[in-house]
């Protein structure tokens, strides 16, 4: 299925008000050399679904732990006890350095990550994820996907992440194992206010969305019980 198929199926399923879902990778070209990224990028990464490119670099992403979710740097030294300390995320300092260690983020060669909605895709050759904003109803459609042809009880998880970690980390890393877990987050109190109050993020690694754009015309996302779903997303009923 390419990326307008998708599209098109995509919107008979969640219809037209749930946000367009995007693509990011890791490359030797920008998509938008000059994009402006504030020192918390979530809210730039999540204006891409109104259509707007965005390229991080290690120069543009300010935030220490988000130079690491983004695997442009090493861990600094004072994020662990700011963590701890300062946000109060974690007990102890100890908690966080285990942590990262324990996510197998490998510090990237390629000097830009592009994002895009995926409309603005040719193929899928390159994506490391997809990412969608969802609503609780929405979530429910993707959720449902995901379970379709996946019996495992980590089939969908969420787990202790910033929003950049949620969103990017959890997913390369995944994809890269050649994995079929997708990730529920957008939990960080810290970047919750840089999206809708009713939104969280539903990360798709390629490995397990090539699987699940195989499985989606099959799925209940086209049956009765999501059509009523369907009409509340659209705004038809309450």
């Amino acid at each position: 299925m390419t990326p307008q198929q998708f599209i098109e199926k995509f919107r008979e399923a969640f219809g037209e008000a749930a946000p367009m879902p995007i693509a990011f990778w890791y490359g030797d070209t920008a998509v938008n050399a000059d994009s402006r990224v504030p020192r918390c990028m979530i809210g730039a990464i999540r204006k891409v679904c109104e259509g707007n490119a965005l390229t991080l670099t290690s120069e543009t992403v300010q935030c220490g732990g988000g130079g690491l979710y983004t695997a442009f740097r090493p861990m600094p030294e004072r994020v662990p006890l700011f963590v701890s300390e300062t946000e109060h995320y974690k007990q102890r300092p100890e908690q966080v350095r285990a942590y990262v260690e324990s996510l197998e983020i490998e510090i990237t060669e390629l000097p830009y990550l592009n994002f895009v909605r995926v409309d603005k895709l040719d193929s899928w050759e390159g994506v490391e994820a997809v990412v969608f904003f969802a609503t609780p109803d929405v979530l429910s459609g993707l959720c449902t996907w995901a379970f379709f042809d996946n019996d495992a009880e980590d089939a969908v998880v969420t787990k202790f992440a910033s929003g950049c970690a949620a969103v990017v980390s959890f997913a390369t890393v995944e994809n890269r194992k050649g994995g079929r877990r997708c990730f529920l987050g957008m939990f960080d109190p810290s970047a919750r206010p840089l999206v809708p109050k009713d939104e969280l993020s539903f990360a798709v690694p390629m490995s397990r969305f090539k699987e699940m754009l195989r499985t989606m015309p099959h799925s209940a996302l086209f049956e009765h019980a999501f059509s009523v779903v369907r009409r509340r997303i659209d705004g038809l009923i309450k």
